[in-house]
């Protein structure tokens, strides 16, 4: 393990409770704030590790929508939101490197700028580890910001292919808007070669 702090350990600057606040005003408001889970839909997934789970967002309307869904995430106060928001579902707090629940998925999701809070140095290793809780022909799918001195879409590339990974589409937002080069967000589609 690297002996870095973790980046989103080190800097969080919200609760679980004000970050889902902000979604819950945006749903309120008439916004369809489900894109992410709308995009996993589409792959008719039964089941869904979502990776970095943070609060439980994602995992809580993938759960709504009949997906058999585990949510992990290192950060046991945002996860805490999840657990008293949904207690039916299975909730573990872990290191996406070491991590190791002796199951496969579908898909293995990792939103919300998971690769890019990553304890610096473990990128491969986490890809890795989450490959190997991919069902064969399994997808993973991640969506994170491009910002320079950030994992790059090349290296981020190059490490998922030494995980067993192969890219089969990108877009540039989870409406599934066209990726162009340049553009400072991707939703990677990997999937287990």
């Amino acid at each position: 393990m690297a002996a870095t702090e973790n980046p989103w350990l080190a800097n969080r600057s919200r609760d679980g409770e004000a970050y889902d606040a902000t979604y819950e005003r945006r749903e309120a408001a008439g916004e369809d704030v489900h894109g992410e889970a709308n995009f996993v839909m589409t792959y008719a997934s039964a089941s869904v590790l979502d990776a970095g789970c943070g609060t439980g967002r994602i995992a809580r309307e993938l759960a709504r929508r009949g997906v058999d869904i585990v949510g992990v995430d290192l950060d046991p106060e945002m996860l805490a939101v999840g657990m008293r928001k949904a207690p039916e579902l299975v909730w573990r707090v872990g290191d996406l490197e070491t991590l190791q629940l002796g199951r496969t998925f579908d898909v293995v999701l990792m939103a919300g700028n998971v690769m890019i809070f990553l304890t610096p140095g473990t990128e491969g290793a986490v890809l890795k580890n989450v490959a190997e809780h991919l069902a064969p022909g399994g997808r993973l799918i991640a969506g994170f910001q491009l910002q320079p001195g950030k994992l790059s879409l090349d290296r981020y590339d190059a490490l998922a292919l030494e995980a067993g990974l192969e890219l089969s589409e990108r877009f540039a937002t989870w409406d599934r808007e066209e990726w162009t080069p340049g553009g400072n967000y991707a939703v990677s589609v990997h999937r287990l070669r």
